[in-house]
């Protein structure tokens, strides 16, 4: 299993990283083209959750009244819910997929970055990828890559807190008397503000070239929600359009 996962993902990032830095001798830039590549793979994964987490959100009205109306059965409330998704095409399980492949590819980076920037081992290159003997850590001759940058940590923090916001589920009003917040409203609002924060604590300890790729990755899971709203907008607006 460990040599499967060394072969599939760990020596093709550890290559193309070599690769890019051959190309172009800054390690910050070799990271930033590597993490787009990664990006390109994994778009129609990352479409497809953005779009289950939209269809999500336009039910979510129906999920609470289902909650009010089998309140205290939740067997009836389970069955009720997933005729619901069935009803309306949806897997609540696939905007986790992305996360789910991710992780594998996310600890591929971290090896790669560390046996590249800190280890200097480069015994892991194909025979058409050029050793270049050593790789400079420094991102511009400024930042070391190798090391822990807080600064690199803030900024990918800052970028999730708003990938997050505009993913984040907005709370519809109820007709109950009460109308608190639904439970799933609840922890979304809290992983809108944790998660960033976990990120920044965590970047204290990593590389510096792992916080560049969170903050790169996460800039592109932005642009890739803005694609993905704007072309549902449109499919929404062209069944209005016959509709009326």
């Amino acid at each position: 299993m460990i040599e499967f996962f060394k072969v599939v993902l760990y020596y093709p990032i550890f290559n193309l990283l070599v690769f890019f830095y051959n190309l172009i001798p800054d390690i910050g830039i070799a990271i930033i083209l590597v993490t787009i590549i990664i990006k390109i793979i994994i778009w129609p994964l990352s479409k497809k959750s953005i779009k289950s987490q939209k269809a999500m959100q336009t039910i979510q009205p129906k999920l609470e009244e289902l909650k009010i109306q089998y309140k205290g059965d939740q067997q009836g409330l389970a069955k009720a819910t997933m005729e619901l998704y069935k009803k309306e095409e949806i897997s609540p399980f696939s905007s986790c997929l992305p996360l789910l492949i991710q992780l594998p590819i996310m600890i591929s980076v971290f090896y790669a970055f560390r046996n590249g920037l800190v280890n200097t081992n480069l015994n892991f290159l194909y025979g058409f990828v050029k050793n270049p003997g050593s790789i400079n850590p420094l991102m511009f001759n400024v930042l070391n890559l190798s090391e822990p940058q807080w600064v690199l940590g803030l900024f990918a923090g800052i970028a999730q807190f708003f990938q997050n916001k505009m993913l984040m589920q907005k709370s519809p009003k109820f007709q109950d008397k009460s109308k608190e917040l639904s439970l799933t409203d609840t922890m979304s609002k809290q992983m809108m503000y944790t998660m960033p924060i976990v990120t920044i604590l965590i970047s204290l300890s990593l590389p510096g070239g792992l916080s560049l790729y969170f903050f790169v990755i996460t800039l592109l899971g932005i642009f890739d929600a803005l694609i993905v709203t704007k072309l549902l907008q449109k499919r929404k607006d062209k069944q209005v359009e016959v509709l009326n």
